[in-house]
C-alpha cells in the first residue's frame, strides 16, 4: 500500500505536470517518437507488402527477411545506430522501425495474398485492371489484417520507445531510467503505468480504426487479432 500510495501522490504532485521535464512534455516526445517511427514503417512495409502480396513475386524472401529483423534486439540495433550515426532521434527512429516494419508488412502480404481467387477471377471479368484489382478489391479485403499488423507494431513501437531515453532523447522512458539511476522505485512505477497506459489507449485507437475503415461485413469475417 506504501508503493501504491507514493505512486499517487508522484501523479498528485504539481511539479510533475510543468516544465520540460513533466509529464505532458514528456508524453509528448514519447508520442512523437511513436508516431514517426510507426508512420515511417508503414511507408515502407504497406506499399512493399501490397506489391510482393498481389504480384506474388519475392513473397517468400520479403517475408523470411522480416521474420528474421523479428528475431533482432532492438536495443542492440540503437547502440549499433548510435555507435556509426551518433546520438540523437536517428538512432531511436531507426531501431524502431526496425521493430515495426515486420509485423506491418507480414500481415499486408499475407492479407493481399488470403483474397479469393474467385474474387479476382471475378474483378478481372468486370473488366478491372491489376492496379484496380489491387485498390479496389485487395486492400479493403486485406485491410482489417493490415490493421491488425498496424496495431501490434504501434504497441511494440509504444512500449520500446522507452529506448530513447538511454540515449539522451527524452519520452516517458526518462522516468525509468531516471528513476533506476537515482533509485527511485515511485518514479520508475510512474513511467511505467504511463507507458501501459498509452499502449492501452494505441489498442482503442485501432480499435475504433478498424470500426471506421472496415465495412461491416467484413469487420464480421475478419478475424480479431
Amino acid at each position: 500500500m506504501d508503493i501504491l500510495n507514493d505512486l499517487v501522490a508522484w501523479f498528485a504532485d504539481p511539479a510533475q505536470w510543468t516544465g520540460g521535464a513533466g509529464i505532458p512534455a514528456r508524453l509528448g516526445e514519447h508520442v512523437y517518437y511513436s508516431l514517426l517511427g510507426l508512420l515511417l514503417s508503414a511507408a515502407v512495409a504497406v506499399p512493399l507488402g501490397l506489391l510482393t502480396g498481389h504480384t506474388g513475386v519475392g513473397g517468400f524472401l520479403t517475408t523470411s527477411l522480416a521474420n528474421f529483423a523479428r528475431a533482432l534486439p532492438t536495443i542492440g540495433v540503437l547502440f549499433l545506430i548510435v555507435l556509426a550515426a551518433g546520438i540523437g532521434i536517428v538512432p531511436v527512429l531507426c531501431a524502431l522501425v526496425a521493430l515495426a516494419v515486420p509485423p506491418i508488412l507480414v500481415n499486408t502480404h499475407e492479407g493481399v495474398r488470403g483474397v479469393e481467387p474467385r474474387l479476382r477471377d471475378a474483378a478481372v471479368g468486370m473488366g478491372m485492371r491489376g492496379h484496380q484489382v489491387l485498390l479496389r478489391l485487395e486492400l479493403p479485403v486485406a485491410t482489417p489484417l493490415i490493421l491488425i499488423g498496424m496495431r501490434t507494431a504501434a504497441v511494440q513501437v509504444v512500449a520500446t520507445a522507452t529506448i530513447a531515453a538511454y540515449v539522451g532523447v527524452g519520452g516517458l522512458g526518462r522516468y525509468i531510467v531516471d528513476g533506476q539511476a537515482r533509485q527511485d522505485l515511485t518514479m520508475m512505477l510512474g513511467g511505467s503505468v504511463l507507458v501501459v497506459l498509452l499502449a492501452v489507449l494505441t489498442t482503442l485507437v485501432f480499435a475504433g480504426l478498424r470500426r471506421l475503415l472496415v465495412a461491416p461485413g467484413l469487420r464480421q469475417a475478419a478475424p480479431q487479432g
